[in-house]
């Protein structure tokens, strides 16, 4: 049974950062990968990051690119969502979810489709 569970979200000032928390437990070799998600009200999900279980590698929206990172820990059993110089617009509510890896899949495409297992998502207001 896989259990996502994401914490950390928070108010904070524009300019400063977060770290998201994803604590994940009942993962196997098809159900590894960790993406991140936002939704801000009023919009569609959209994709934000992506770290995948084969080999680590991790891939990031356009919009977050040089001011997020994502990281896995050395149990790997928690995805952490680091984000420095937060504006306005990351507002949202963030969710961290899983899904089966494509076979030979080179990237991790950020769907929600493709991810079947959400977090309950936890609130990110960036605003001075």
């Amino acid at each position: 049974q896989v259990q996502l569970v994401e914490s950390g979200g928070g108010l904070v000032q524009p300019g400063g950062s977060l770290r998201l928390s994803c604590a994940a437990s009942g993962l196997t070799s098809d159900y590894y990968r960790i993406a991140w998600f936002r939704q801000a009200p009023g919009k569609e999900r959209e994709g934000v990051s992506c770290i995948r279980g084969s080999d680590s590698n991790t891939y990031y929206a356009d919009s977050v690119k040089g001011r997020f990172t994502i990281s896995r820990d050395n149990a790997e059993n928690t995805v952490y969502l680091q984000m420095n110089s937060l504006k306005p617009e990351d507002t949202a509510v963030y969710y961290c979810a899983t899904g089966p890896a494509p076979k030979f899949s080179r990237g991790c495409v950020l769907v929600p489709q493709l991810f079947n297992y959400w977090g309950q998502g936890t609130q990110v207001t960036v605003s001075s």
